[in-house]
């Protein structure tokens, strides 16, 4: 019986990883394909790769694309952050059940709804108050930190209910203003959560491609809509070389993130012997 139940497991968990990364790795490999046509295998080829650099188009997209997610990251961070910190730390306030269903709305909310609710929004602003002038990277990037935020805040928020109050309260205890206390206790102990935040705001930011398609204007098409048009007509060699530099990038970062957490877990271990050895 037990054979069996580590069979099923097994074969579950091949089936479960071949069906994530069977057709990335197909990807990766078409993307040195020298025919035109991406279902036939014509020879190993780097050309992808080169029409992909001479692509202006879709280089600037994917500049307004990484320029946008960094904006958005970090503005939503810092947002998200005061929310999570008042809905943790403030108790019940007045408007706290407005703050934190405004907050939590975009989390549930069809991006299709959210990208023609901006739309009409901005619309409404540029007749009333010249601002902003036409759609582009502002709207863009407005419309991204009013998506993400939330998912900021429920990280902020849920590291701030788990993190223990007494060392806070120590703190000020021993004299230091709120601030100080925010700066050299709190902030520390939850950068973590932050930085995850700032990751997922930028991430999502990238990816996005309904909000963006409301919200966006002549020439500031970003790079999931360039190559959407693109994929539209048929996929190309340099669409396949752009999407293998993508994954690429995210497994360093993946690989550099867990060799990081590997070498502090080490040191947190050996920390931890060395203290019980001498004490």
């Amino acid at each position: 019986m037990k054979s069996r139940t580590a069979w099923f497991r097994l074969s579950s968990l091949v089936l479960g990883f071949a069906f994530l990364y069977i057709p990335i790795l197909s990807l990766v490999v078409y993307s040195f394909n020298k025919s035109k046509l991406v279902t036939v295998w014509g020879g190993f080829s780097t050309q992808g790769y080169g029409k992909l650099f001479e692509n202006t188009q879709i280089l600037d997209a994917a500049g307004l694309s990484l320029r946008i997610a960094a904006i958005n990251a970090t503005g939503a961070t810092i947002l998200g952050t005061f929310a999570g910190i008042a809905l943790a730390r403030f108790g019940q306030f007045r408007g706290r059940t407005l703050l934190s269903g405004m907050t939590t709305a975009p989390l549930v909310m069809p991006d299709v709804i959210t990208g023609l609710s901006l739309l009409l929004m901005f619309v409404a602003m540029e007749q009333a108050l010249g601002w902003p002038a036409g759609r582009g990277m502002t709207t863009i990037t407005i419309a991204h930190i009013t998506l993400t935020l939330s998912y900021v805040t429920v990280i902020v928020q849920s590291r701030l209910a788990s993190m223990d109050i007494a060392l806070e309260e120590a703190a000020m205890d021993l004299g230091a203003r709120p601030v100080k206390v925010f700066l050299l206790v709190t902030l520390p102990i939850i950068a973590p959560a932050l930085a995850s935040g700032w990751l997922l705001a930028f991430t999502i930011s990238l990816d996005d491609m309904v909000i963006a398609s409301f919200v966006s204007g002549p020439g500031s098409s970003t790079l999931p809509m360039v190559i959407y048009s693109k994929v539209r007509l048929g996929v190309s060699p340099d669409i396949n070389a752009l999407a293998t530099i993508m994954v690429g990038l995210v497994t360093v970062g993946v690989l550099l993130t867990g060799y990081l957490m590997f070498r502090r877990d080490r040191l947190r271990q050996r920390d931890r012997q060395l203290s019980e050895s001498l004490g």
